[in-house]
């Protein structure tokens, strides 16, 4: 099977390649190499795989680029993407120009020159806004959805919210029509807060990593709001296996949309709960200072993620402690990487 990754020198792009790669397929990945670590990310694919991966500098913003790509390919994995909240509103004209211009660019040189693709994007769960109708109860180490027993569902109406919300929620709906108006094999994942090895996340994208690496290293960690902020967290092999089984399931998930996180079973405060866990495992505490909340962060974000379990067959199988663990230990075993 031909595989086309954009961003697949990025975090979750280089598992996907690396997962397909380890099973004979015919991987090209097609980066920019713009963001800081992927090119740690590249050499360790051409470590593992050699000149088995086909690889291509090139920017989605640019047509003819990503339709040299996309000839012949039977999968699209698209995860090209500016992905940070706080630099889509200082810049949200390059926020736009990748998320929604770059996908758009994807989408129709998937449509004139794949080999019918199977075209997977992933969206965000800031397409359902700051979900200001939906009441949340504080705890004493966390808040909770009041009424949304499973999370959020798909169902949920859209409400673009940040620069950033409104480019990647223009490519996901894009994505979506573009099954119904020209019968692209397209689906759509909503991801909750993805996190794993080979994430070299930083203050604005990537908080589970983040803290983890600042943490080792000694470097200051500022917690935006209280701490108590909860999201579903999944692990990044979960989420390779489930765009996977997105793929194998075509017939069946084709021109769906999936929100896909840890569920309920896989929540965190952003602080108050991983708090303790880093310091068991760093041996020792960490400081932290606090700062004002930033513009549209959701108290609470849990993922309904029965839909997903319910086509694919399902369910993540890395639990929180367990998935922090195996970052905690990657850092420390690659202090060269940072």
């Amino acid at each position: 099977m031909k595989v086309l990754v954009t961003g697949g020198a990025g975090f979750v792009g280089c598992h996907v390649a690396n997962h397909f790669a380890s099973k004979g397929h015919e991987v090209t990945i097609f980066d920019n190499l713009s963001r800081k670590g992927v090119d740690k990310n590249l050499a360790w694919l051409k470590e593992n795989h050699g000149d088995k991966i086909r690889y291509i500098i090139g920017d989605v913003r640019n047509y003819n680029e990503i339709s040299e790509a996309c000839k012949g390919q039977e999968v699209i994995y698209n995860y090209a993407a500016q992905v940070a909240v706080t630099t889509s509103v200082t810049d949200p004209r390059t926020d736009f120009e990748i998320n929604a211009f770059g996908t758009f660019n994807t989408l129709e040189a998937a449509r004139n020159y794949g080999d019918n693709p199977i075209f997977l994007v992933t969206s965000t769960n800031k397409v359902y806004g700051g979900m200001e109708d939906v009441n949340i109860i504080e705890k004493n180490n966390r808040y909770e959805y009041d009424g949304l027993p499973f999370g959020v569902p798909e169902s949920r109406g859209l409400d673009f919210h940040s620069p950033y919300g409104c480019s990647k929620g223009t490519a996901d709906q894009y994505v979506h029509d573009y099954s119904r108006i020209y019968g692209l094999r397209s689906v759509v994942f909503r991801m909750s807060c993805i996190y794993g090895t080979h994430q070299f996340g930083n203050e604005d994208q990537g908080w589970v990593a983040y803290f983890i690496i600042a943490s080792i290293l000694g470097k200051p960690i500022t917690i935006y709001g209280d701490g108590k902020q909860v999201r579903d967290v999944l692990y990044v092999e979960d989420l390779v296996r489930a765009m996977e089984l997105a793929a194998l399931n075509i017939d069946k998930t084709a021109g769906q949309i999936y929100n896909i996180g840890g569920g309920i079973e896989n929540t965190l405060s952003v602080w108050n709960e991983f708090h303790p866990i880093l310091k068991k495992l760093l041996g020792h505490d960490v400081p932290v200072s606090f700062g004002d909340w930033r513009p549209g962060d959701q108290k609470v974000y849990i993922s309904d993620t029965r839909k997903a379990q319910r086509d694919l067959g399902w369910k993540p199988q890395i639990s929180v402690e367990e998935g922090i663990t195996r970052i905690f230990n990657w850092v420390k075993e690659n202090p060269g990487l940072f």
